[in-house]
C-alpha cells in the first residue's frame, strides 16, 4: 500500500484541506499518517477522522521580539529530529504539507530522507512558514492565479484550495429549524466572523439589528465568548458562538453570506456560488493576506469588499442591501469562474510526485 503523511497546523485553515483531501487518497490506495504539533487545534480535528497522528516539538517563528524567540529554534530543531525518525519509520511515498510552523521541520525533514513533498499555499503571498519549506518542496500548489508569480517557476502548480464534500450536503430546512425561524419568506443572512469572531464586526451587525431583520433572517456566529444575552429570543435572529455540523445547512440556506476573507473560507463560498461581503482583518493585525484575497475576489467580480477600517453601521447596511439587490450578478461571476476540480488536481500531482 502507497503512504502519505500529511502536515500543517496551527489553525483549521491549515487542517481541513487536508481532511477534504482525506477521502479522495484513501480511494487512491493511500495509508494516511499525520505529524503535526503535540497539543495543538489540529491533533483533535485530525483523531476525529481515525487518521493515525504523531505529536512533535513545534516553535513559532516571529517578526516581532518575543524572549521565546531564543528558545523557539530549539523546538523547530527537536521537531526537525523527530520528524526525521518518524519519517524513517512510516517510510511514506510522499509527504504533502499545508503549511503552519509546524509543517517546516517536517518538510526539511523529507528532504534530508529523500521523500518527495508538495506544499500547499492557500493565500496569494506565502507565509513565512511555507516560505521557509518552499525550496525543500518538490511542488507548491496555490489558489490564486496572481501567487504564481512568487513562486520558483518550475514547482507552481494552480490547483485552487480542496473543499470538503459535505459542505454541497447542506439542508436548508435544517437550519431553518435549528435557528427556529418563523418567517420562512425571508431570505437569510449568515455572518461569520471566523473562529474566534469579530469584535469590529460583531458590533457593527448589532447596531443595525432592527434594520436588516425587518428584510431578512439573521445567523450570527460571533465566536467564543461574544454572545450578546440581551439578543436572546429575538424573533428571526439567531446567534452563536459556533456551528459544527450544522455549518453545511446554514450554507444551504444562506442567500448572502458577510465573511472574513481567510482564503479556505472565501474558496467555499466561491464553491458554493454564495453571493457575499467580505471584511478582511486589517493590515495592523495580520500580514496582510486576508486584504489580498479579498482584493482578487473583488477583482474577479466574485465579492463585494468593506475595509475593516472603513467599517461602520451605514455603510455595512448599504452594502449588505445593495450586494443583495445584485447578487445574481455575483452568481454568475462565480458559475463563469471556470473553478477546477482541485481535489483531483492535487491527487494527480500527489501520483505524478510520489516515489
Amino acid at each position: 500500500m502507497k503512504k502519505i503523511i500529511m502536515t500543517g497546523g496551527g489553525t483549521a485553515g491549515h487542517v481541513t484541506p487536508n481532511i477534504a483531501l482525506m477521502p479522495a487518497l484513501k480511494e487512491a490506495g493511500y495509508d494516511i499518517s499525520y505529524i503535526g504539533s503535540y497539543n495543538g487545534m489540529e491533533k483533535g480535528l485530525i483523531e476525529a477522522q481515525g487518521i493515525t497522528y504523531y505529536g512533535i516539538s513545534s516553535g513559532k517563528l516571529r517578526r516581532y521580539f518575543d524572549w521565546k524567540n531564543f528558545s523557539d529554534p530549539f523546538k523547530v530543531l527537536k521537531g526537525y529530529f523527530q520528524a526525521i525518525h518518524l519519517i524513517r519509520k512510516i517510510k511514506p511515498n510522499i509527504v504533502f504539507s499545508k503549511g503552519g510552523f509546524v509543517s517546516v521541520p517536517v518538510v526539511l525533514a523529507a528532504k534530508f530522507c529523500k521523500v518527495p513533498a508538495i506544499i500547499h499555499e492557500s493565500d496569494i503571498t506565502p507565509g513565512l512558514a511555507n516560505r521557509l519549506a518552499i525550496p525543500r518542496a518538490k511542488k507548491v500548489c496555490c489558489n490564486f492565479p496572481e501567487t504564481m508569480k512568487y513562486l520558483p517557476e518550475n514547482k507552481a502548480v494552480l490547483t485552487g484550495s480542496p473543499i470538503r464534500s459535505e459542505l454541497f450536503g447542506g439542508d436548508s430546512q435544517k437550519a431553518i429549524e435549528y435557528c427556529h425561524f418563523t418567517n420562512t419568506d425571508k431570505p437569510i443572512l449568515l455572518i461569520v466572523g471566523g473562529s474566534s469572531g469579530s469584535k469590529v464586526i460583531n458590533e457593527s451587525v448589532r447596531k443595525v439589528l432592527p434594520e436588516l431583520l425587518e428584510k431578512f433572517n439573521v445567523i450570527h456566529l460571533c465566536g467564543k465568548g461574544n454572545l450578546d444575552p440581551s439578543l436572546d429570543g429575538l424573533v428571526g435572529y439567531a446567534q452563536f458562538e459556533y456551528a459544527n455540523k450544522e455549518l453545511t445547512d446554514m450554507f444551504a440556506a444562506a442567500d448572502l453570506v458577510i465573511s472574513r476573507a481567510g482564503a479556505n473560507s472565501i474558496c467555499e463560498l466561491l464553491a458554493l456560488r454564495k453571493p457575499n461581503i467580505l471584511i478582511p482583518l486589517s493590515a495592523a493585525a495580520s500580514r496582510g493576506d486576508q486584504i489580498l484575497n479579498a482584493q482578487s475576489f473583488k477583482r474577479q467580480g466574485f465579492s463585494v469588499v468593506i475595509e475593516e477600517e472603513s467599517l461602520n453601521d451605514k455603510l455595512l447596511l448599504e452594502t449588505v442591501n445593495s450586494t443583495f439587490a445584485n447578487r445574481e450578478q455575483y452568481i454568475n461571476s462565480m458559475e463563469s469562474s471556470g473553478q477546477i476540480d482541485s481535489i483531483g488536481a492535487i491527487i494527480s500531482l500527489i501520483e505524478e510526485t510520489a516515489k
